[in-house]
């Protein structure tokens, strides 16, 4: 039976980015990574304004609309500006969502709540306060705006998580609520890291049982330490690290090698100089 778990994360991120790393290199994606212009992302900004998931979905759609590249790039590019497409219109809080609050000298309005329908998010003595339409990265703000409704300037902080199932080659497989800032490779180190027999660089992200990220170009985020929000992560969203024997796995490997140039190329071009 499945256990959801809230585990302590310790920092091992730069040992999985270099096993990441090395796999690129075998795959021949490292060594065309390095010839281009490599994307700036900021490390401390962990989540993604309006303004920027705005930029990214116009150089998204001008790919999958362009000649130029490849069907299964230009796939890509539509698959990722769909995700993006949601998330600007729907927001990105869903039920069942965890959010953790601290307003300083507020007791009452201090601790972890819930997501509730709407959604929405219920505080003591305050009420409900709608999410619908906001983003991760708007939430301390949008929180602050309306709890000084209620509070002179209140000091407020906050911080979402949201639940994912991890399985396969993990020492912890299961449900697990992680915080949105954290690093993809820190959430596989939150499942106990990967097994001996866990195949890296065939890991991949499903939503309703569709792929939303794998291979290079997901290999390319955890070596760039991206973070859930910055992949566009959601409650629900399915976390699967094949291991050796997996049947498909041998084939799967094949794919990422031969597809593992463009896909790179691909991906640098589109985050090339967005965060600066």
């Amino acid at each position: 039976m499945m256990m959801m778990k809230r585990l302590k994360q310790p920092d091992l991120r730069n040992f999985l980015a270099s096993a990441a790393l090395v796999i690129l290199t075998f795959s021949g994606a490292a060594s065309v990574g390095s010839q281009q212009n490599p994307a700036q992302w900021n490390a401390q900004q962990v989540e993604l304004s309006r303004a920027e998931l705005e930029q990214l979905l116009i150089r998204y759609e001008e790919t999958a609309a362009s000649s130029a590249y490849s069907g299964t790039l230009r796939e890509q590019a539509r698959r990722e500006a769909a995700l993006i497409r949601t998330r600007l219109t729907t927001g990105d809080f869903q039920v069942g969502d965890q959010v953790a609050v601290a307003v300083e000298s507020e007791a009452n309005l201090t601790g972890s709540f819930v997501v509730q329908p709407g959604p929405s998010l219920m505080l003591p003595v305050i009420g409900g306060i709608s999410l619908e339409g906001v983003l991760r990265s708007e939430l301390q703000p949008h929180l602050q705006q309306e709890i000084g409704r209620y509070i002179r300037n209140p000091v407020v902080h906050a911080q979402s998580s949201v639940r994912l199932m991890i399985t396969g080659g993990v020492g912890q497989g299961g449900y697990h609520v992680v915080p949105t800032s954290t690093v993809f490779t820190d959430m596989l180190m939150m499942a106990g890291g990967p097994a001996a027999d866990a195949i890296l660089q065939n890991i991949r992200v499903e939503r309703a049982n569709r792929v939303i990220w794998e291979g290079p170009a997901l290999q390319q985020a955890i070596i760039e330490g991206r973070t859930l929000d910055q992949l566009s992560i959601q409650a629900g969203d399915h976390v699967i690290v094949p291991v050796r024997g997996e049947r498909g796995g041998f084939f799967r490997s094949a794919i990422g090698v031969a597809t593992g140039l463009g896909s790179v190329v691909f991906l640098i071009s589109m985050l090339s100089g967005l965060f600066r």
